[in-house]
């Protein structure tokens, strides 16, 4: 325990470690079925995290990737799990990343597409999850393609099927499940970009509160926290990131 620690008054102003849980990326968080309760590698790391702080943790679960970046910058939560991307890192106070995740491009089967580099096509429209990191990174890179923007990420395909899309961009392995069940898709071979995941605090919680996170992110992963939560929560495919 180290609740006596420097970081504690500017990392836990409530005298209770404020995680918010996003639920809309299943490789970190998901609902648990029979508690209700959010679970996963995010909710692990923000629970040792506060152990380790001396305080009990306390849950907000958002189903958005935004909703996570505005409870942090307002000030409702303490500490968020992010992609890092440039567009968030204005108020955002980023880890090194803790894990990488591809991000892929889902199609029909008949659809004639077949790398990544020909969905920027005009005449081509993507779906993708508001505020998402694909959303963040589609934004600047299409050019000629057209986003179309699901409320969330696990709306993505939802409304690729509903309104005739062509194109489905998310995360690799909640694609592969969605190809798994749904007759008639595929995905486009490789990524078209690796997500950075990361801790963050707000950049008003000043450099002690980021460096403090910073320091545990790393121990979490030297430790083999990361990768024994990953094997816990049974998530494939992913990969621990390598230590800064």
């Amino acid at each position: 325990m180290i609740a006596h620690h420097p970081a504690v008054p500017s990392l836990v102003p409530t005298g209770r470690l404020r995680a918010v849980i996003n639920l809309g990326n299943p490789i970190l968080a998901r609902r648990d079925a029979e508690s209700g309760q959010p679970v996963g590698v995010s909710v692990d790391l923000a629970a040792e995290l506060a152990r380790r702080l001396g305080v009990e943790a306390e849950f907000l679960v958002v189903e958005k990737a935004a909703d996570s970046v505005a409870a942090v910058t307002e000030g409702r939560a303490d500490i968020g799990f992010f992609a890092v991307d440039p567009a968030r890192g204005a108020e955002i106070a980023f880890t090194a990343p803790y894990l990488l995740i591809e991000g892929a491009y889902l199609v029909r089967e008949d659809s004639p597409l077949q790398a990544n580099e020909e969905v920027d096509r005009a005449g081509l429209r993507v779906a993708v999850g508001k505020g998402s990191a694909y959303d963040l990174f589609l934004s600047r890179e299409l050019k000629a393609a057209e986003i179309v923007r699901a409320p969330s990420s696990p709306d993505v395909v939802p409304a690729f099927l509903e309104q005739g899309l062509e194109v489905a961009a998310g995360v690799k392995q909640q694609l592969e499940m969605d190809a798994g069940r749904l007759p008639g898709m595929r995905l486009l071979p490789g990524r078209f970009m690796v997500i950075r995941q990361a801790m963050g605090t707000a950049k008003a919680s000043g450099q002690e509160a980021a460096d403090h996170v910073a320091a545990f992110v790393e121990a979490m992963k030297a430790s083999g926290f990361v990768a024994q939560a990953l094997q816990r929560h049974g998530i494939e495919g992913v990969s621990v990131a390598p230590a800064v």
